[in-house]
């Protein structure tokens, strides 16, 4: 495994820092005074955004995260990984770029398993940046960590379906630029197990889409994404929404999951770099009983660990990352739930560390490291919690000796 970026993507790197340096670490404050001084946080998007989006583009910096060369870069997961990460360094920084989740995943989703009409539709305006979506599939009455508990019906009607259910945490709703959900259902609940589940396109604007409430993660309401809890009452829409088929659903969520899931890792080594930085920095001039941090032996101790926990899971996610191009996602699953277990953990672990240096300030809004934590920590549950990956590794790991114990003792009753 060769993990040597090539120039192509060491001249986006190049780039890329400069853009964050010059442009979007200055934009976080903007950002925030912007959307406060709003009437409501959710009336509009500050325009320190559209800005930066468009500078973004301007500079060739913009869908990164799509490896087909008619929608995206045309970058492998591998190359992807170093930029993706950088973008993690900042919570706006994802949409800055048009590389934000869930518009990613859906993007991806239209652009694999979306008709052309479909395509016509929604990702090219998705593509451009022009609007947002949500990614509706978790219940509040489900254990959701197995999608074939979802009980949102999607029911064939003529030439129409009629979507009836509640979700919620679909993130992304509240911005007013929301205009498209897809929506995870079942057509069939006699068809076998993962065949009961289908993906549908529904327009928020749609009669029967209600928007029950926004819910904040530790507080954060992170406006104007948010985080909805969505009724679907009768909702109508035509048949030709549906995507793929019916029935195809869960396969469509497996192949939605898997990027997304590095995704969501590489990103959080970038949050972990930043707070490792910001911890380096903040020690050199505090000096509590009269010697400075930076040579008290715990705090070199958290430097260390950090170091080195953050650098086993970029190795690891790069490993996943290679892997998938060269085996595909379904081979690789083993290592993509690896490092979903094993990235929002290092990243808490060193984001804390950080905190503790900063003493009470590192609490507050005045530096990223509380709203750093309290997203790394969403995703030990975000696309399957931390026991449903750890299970599967348990599995795939056990199962070669299973099967060599059956033959042995086939061996032995012979």
């Amino acid at each position: 495994m060769d993990f040597d970026y090539s120039p192509k993507v060491k001249a986006l790197i190049s780039k890329l820092e400069r853009f964050m340096e010059e442009n979007v670490y200055p934009g976080e404050k903007i950002f925030e005074e912007q959307l406060n001084a709003q009437e409501t946080r959710w009336a509009a998007v500050p325009p320190i955004m559209e800005e930066l989006k468009a500078k973004a583009k301007q500079d060739g910096l913009w869908n990164l995260f799509l490896p087909d060369n008619e929608y995206g870069a045309g970058l492998s997961n591998l190359e992807y990984a170093p930029l993706c990460e950088i973008m993690g360094r900042s919570i706006i920084a994802p949409e800055v770029f048009n590389c934000n989740a869930p518009d990613t995943g859906n993007m991806e989703v239209l652009a694999r398993y979306g008709s052309d009409e479909q395509k016509e539709k929604w990702l090219k305006p998705l593509l451009n940046g022009e609007i947002r979506s949500c990614f509706s599939m978790t219940e509040p009455d489900a254990a959701s960590s197995d999608a074939t508990n979802i009980s949102c019906s999607i029911v064939r009607d003529g030439d129409e379906y009629i979507v009836n259910g509640r979700k919620w945490w679909s993130s992304g709703a509240g911005d007013p630029r929301c205009k498209i959900a897809i929506v995870m259902g079942k057509t069939n609940p006699d068809a076998p197990r993962h065949e009961q589940q289908s993906m549908i396109l529904v327009p928020l604007d749609t009669p029967g889409v209600k928007i029950e409430r926004m819910l904040p993660v530790f507080g954060y309401d992170d406006a104007p994404h948010g985080h909805a809890e969505i009724t679907y009452e009768n909702v109508r829409v035509p048949a030709e929404n549906i995507i793929w088929g019916e029935g195809k659903g869960f396969a469509i969520a497996q192949g939605r999951l898997g990027p997304g899931r590095i995704h969501h890792c590489m990103r959080l080594i970038g949050a972990a770099e930043r707070a490792l930085e910001l911890l380096c920095k903040r020690i050199q001039n505090r000096a509590p009983f009269g010697k400075p941090l930076a040579e008290q032996g715990v705090i070199r101790q958290w430097v260390a660990e950090s170091r080195i926990e953050i650098e086993q899971a970029r190795l690891l996610t790069l490993k996943a990352a290679y892997r998938m191009d060269t085996v595909g996602n379904k081979v690789a699953r083993k290592e993509i739930a690896m490092i979903k277990a094993v990235a929002p953990r290092m990243a808490l672990a060193v984001i804390d560390r950080a905190i503790q240096a900063f003493g009470g300030v590192g609490v507050s809004d005045d530096f990223p490291l509380a709203r750093l934590w309290a997203n790394a920590r969403t995703l030990r549950l975000a696309d399957g919690p931390d026991e449903v990956h750890l299970d599967q590794i348990a599995r795939l790991e056990i199962k070669p000796y299973q099967e060599r114990g059956s033959a042995d003792e086939r061996v032995r009753t012979v």
